[in-house]
Order: C-alpha cells, then sequence, then structure tokens
C-alpha cells in the first residue's frame, strides 16, 4: 500500500477539499484508494452503517472514493461541547469527555489506536490517502501530534502540501512551514499547491520560481477558486456567508456557538431564487422567509445563548406571522415544550412551538436511516442522545416516511405543526421535494429547486474536481511516486 498525505499550512487550507480530489481522481484512475483521517475535531458528523460516527469530511472522502464510509477511516473524533472540552469518539463509538490537558495525558494510548487502524487498511487498498490536521509545524504540539507527520512516518508515505491565499501571507506560510519541517519530514515532500485563488491567475505567475528557490519542494500549481465544488468539511461554516443580499428572499440557518451538521443547509445551495445563510443576528433572522435551527452539540447551551441574544424571540416572531420554523435534532429539542437533563436534576423550557418533551439519556443514538416521500427514496441518519415524547392526544402532522435500521417497514416521521417542522433527520433536504415544500409554505415565487438526486450531484462535483486537479497542477511527482 502507499501512502499520501496532504498537509496545510494553517487550518482551513483545503486539506479536506484536496484529499477528496485527490481521492475521486485516483478512482477514475482505477486505483483501490480509501481517505484517512487519525484525528478530527469537528461536530460535523456522519453515521456509518455500523452506527459508528466520524467526521463528515470522511465520509465524503468515501464517497469520492465509491466506497462505503466506515470507522476506520477516522479512528478518533474529538467533539467539542464546550470552550475547553470535547467528547471522545474512538472507533465510532462515543466515550468520556476530557479537556486538552487531560486528552493529551493519554495521547499515547489514542496513538496505539490509529496505528492499529493504519495496520488494517495496508491489506484493503492500494493507495491511502490520508488528511493532516492544522499545521503539521504547531511546535508546541509536534511531539504529541498524531494526525500529520507521525502516520506518514509510521507507512513510509509521502506528503503534499496545500495552502489557502484567499486570505494572504500564503509565500510566508509555504517557506515557514519547510523551514520547520524536520529534514527526514522534507525529503518526503512531492510538492506544494495553492488553493482558492481569485482573480487572474497569470498575476501569481513567479510563484513556482519563488517558492521552489526558497523551499526546495516542487511548486505543482494554483487551484482557483469555484463555489460550485464546495463540498461538506468540519470546516464548512468558515466559507459561508452571514449577510443576505439585497432584494433576494433568504432561509436563515441559526449559528449557534456549537452547532453540528451544517452541511444540512448545502442542497439548498443549488437552488435559483433563493439563499441561505448562517447568521446569529436576530434582525436578519426576523427578515427572513422561513428559519432552520440546526442540530447542536450542547442543546442546552445552546439554547441558552438563543434567548441570551434574543434569537428565541426572532424565531417566534417568524412562527406567530406564519412562517416557516424548522427544527433538525437539537433545533428540534429547543422547539419543545421542555428539555430534562436528569444527570442534574434541571428543566428547561422549550420554545414551545412543538408538542414535545426531550429527556437527554446517557446513550447516544446513532444510526442511518432511509428516507421516502412519494417516489424518493434517500439516506438520513441520526445522531442524539435526547428522546422526544409527544403529548396525550396531541394532533399533528407528517412530513415525510423512514425505515430506520434493522427495521423492514417505513413508519411516519417528521413532525408538523402548523407551519413548524420538526425532524431528527439529518439529510432531510436531500430531498428536493422537502425544499419545494418549504419554499412554497414561506411563499416565495420564482424558485427553481435543483431537481438532482443529491447523491448523484455530488458524485458530480467530485469528478468536477479531479478535473480541476487535472487541469492546474502538475500531478507528475504524484503519478511517478503511486505508479499511476
Amino acid at each position: 500500500m502507499k501512502a499520501i498525505s496532504i498537509l496545510g499550512t494553517s487550518s482551513n487550507a483545503g486539506k479536506s477539499w484536496m484529499a477528496t480530489a485527490l481521492c475521486a481522481w485516483l478512482r477514475r484512475q482505477g486505483v483501490k484508494v480509501a481517505p484517512f483521517k487519525a484525528q478530527n475535531m469537528a461536530n460535523n458528523a456522519f453515521a456509518t452503517l455500523s452506527g459508528g460516527e466520524i467526521g463528515v469530511a470522511q465520509s465524503v472522502q468515501a464517497e469520492a472514493c465509491g466506497l462505503v464510509p466506515t470507522v476506520e477511516m477516522n479512528p478518533i473524533l474529538l467533539k467539542p461541547n464546550g470552550p475547553d472540552g470535547s467528547q471522545i469518539v474512538r472507533l465510532g463509538v462515543a466515550g468520556e469527555n476530557a479537556t486538552a490537558r487531560d486528552y493529551y495525558r493519554s495521547i499515547e494510548s489514542s496513538w496505539e489506536t490509529v496505528r492499529e487502524t493504519l495496520d488494517h487498511w495496508n491489506s484493503e487498498c492500494e493507495v491511502l490517502v490520508l488528511e493532516g490536521a492544522g499545521s503539521p509545524v504547531e511546535l508546541n504540539l509536534m511531539d504529541r501530534d498524531i494526525v500529520n507527520l507521525r502516520p506518514i512516518e509510521y507507512l513510509d508515505g509521502k506528503w503534499l502540501l496545500v495552502s489557502n491565499i484567499e486570505y494572504g501571507g500564503v509565500f510566508a506560510q509555504i517557506i515557514g512551514t519547510w523551514n520547520l519541517l524536520p529534514e527526514s519530514i522534507r525529503a518526503r515532500g512531492l510538492g506544494v499547491a495553492v488553493n482558492r485563488f481569485r482573480g487572474d491567475l497569470s498575476l501569481f505567475d513567479g510563484a513556482k520560481r519563488e517558492i521552489e528557490s526558497r523551499a526546495e519542494l516542487p511548486y505543482l500549481g494554483v487551484v482557483p477558486f469555484d463555489r460550485a465544488l464546495a463540498i461538506d468539511d468540519e470546516d464548512s461554516l468558515n466559507a459561508l456567508t452571514e449577510a443576505p443580499q439585497t432584494g433576494r428572499p433568504y432561509v436563515a440557518w441559526i449559528k449557534y456557538p456549537r452547532v453540528s451538521n451544517s452541511q444540512d443547509m448545502l442542497p439548498w445551495k443549488h437552488d435559483e431564487g433563493v439563499d441561505s445563510i448562517w447568521t446569529s443576528d436576530p434582525r436578519v433572522v426576523c427578515s427572513a422567509a422561513a428559519v432552520v435551527l440546526p442540530g447542536s452539540k450542547n442543546t442546552l447551551e445552546d439554547l441558552r445563548w438563543l434567548r441570551e441574544a434574543d434569537l428565541d424571540l426572532a424565531v417566534l416572531e417568524l412562527a406567530n406571522s406564519g412562517r416557516p420554523v424548522v427544527g433538525i435534532c437539537g433545533g428540534k429539542q429547543m422547539l419543545g415544550r421542555s428539555l430534562y437533563e436528569p444527570r442534574a436534576g434541571t428543566t428547561v423550557q422549550g420554545l414551545q412551538l412543538l408538542p414535545i418533551d426531550t429527556e437527554f439519556l446517557a446513550e447516544k443514538r446513532v444510526q442511518r436511516n432511509e428516507a421516502k416521500l412519494g417516489d424518493r427514496v434517500w439516506e438520513t441518519f441520526e445522531i442524539h442522545t435526547g428522546e422526544s415524547r409527544v403529548g396525550t392526544g396531541v394532533q399533528y402532522g407528517r412530513l415525510f416516511e423512514v425505515r430506520k435500521a434493522g427495521e423492514r417497514a417505513f413508519t411516519a416521521d417528521g413532525m408538523k405543526v402548523g407551519n413548524v417542522w420538526g425532524s431528527y433527520q439529518h439529510g432531510i433536504f436531500d430531498a428536493p421535494e422537502l425544499r419545494q415544500l418549504l419554499v412554497d409554505e414561506a411563499g416565495i415565487a420564482g424558485v427553481l429547486i435543483c431537481r438532482d438526486d443529491w447523491k448523484q450531484k455530488r458524485m458530480k462535483v467530485y469528478d468536477a474536481m479531479a478535473d480541476s486537479l487535472e487541469r492546474y497542477l502538475d500531478l507528475d511527482t504524484v503519478k511517478r511516486y503511486l505508479g499511476v
């Protein structure tokens, strides 16, 4: 097995994008390729068929490889649930909460999990595409870094460096990273690519000479920014606008501090005549055609934040005006009557828009499901700890049907009370029919909903990403190393 790692000069450098594009490109070459990230820190998670959690970026990369996502693609997932702590998910199983200091004390245990998983891949694929995290030269963390350099040394692999020019400083980032790398690691470099360039590419013509003379690293080229090639990753929110365009109707997605599974919004980006934006501004919410309360890693804390920011009043204003209000997972819980935390013995009042009461349990539900609406059947998934009960004798509508893992029949799912929706299913808006229903209920005219199957649409995006690599990058060093 050959191994190639995508390292970045910083966070949000484009590592996930480049790894996904490389996976798609290798799949087209007929290579048996698989994705891997030793440790991910993200609340954007994906439920595997085995009922485990991995980072959404690796699920995307698996799809680009033509594979079913498995927990071995992301053995360690850290899900931040507060300012200084995270829940630790090992091989898909949610475990204890720990501060960064406590986690690093047992880092060798995590490395053993990573090492054993790397051994697993040796017999499973021809090429393993690894994704790094942040920068590989964080000098205060290098002795505890199990994501960037250590896996490549263990596998005797090679690496590519990617840098994001969008924020400036790309030369300092590339040359500085090179100078701080250990000599033994430098020898494993296949080249550097610049990502997310906007404007006239000819303005960057001198980059090759400057970089190669200072970093002694092959310059592969520059990939221009293309909004149509956006993918789901752990940093999805970083690239999304928060300001509505003048005169255009929009759906507001509330950006709480601990928002999770932000990829639920991405299908809306392919529709015409309506925008979807992330916002923390109650004025923006009040002017929206509809509002979505997405998932949350800490529903109670984000509900408290919602109230402190007066966003609860904005949501209630929309609901009272007849405009659609949608809650997904933690957002659904917030829209209910009450939320009970048995470990603390506390009950918090919800927004009173759905007739449900939620109790948070120790056991987390993680499962993949099938959803159905008319002739449309698509995949959804659940990741949550709370279970919600409906009040006795309450009348409400259903949005679609779901066949849950291990069950044979579809059953009604998705709660609808007037203009308020609620569902535990992530991926509901992958169905264009549900986006159309929301647009119709919001009274937005002139919207063209993309009717393409969302999975097929994603596969087209992956192929276009592979095309972009072939067009803009000199991949000779990669081809020679991998033998393709």
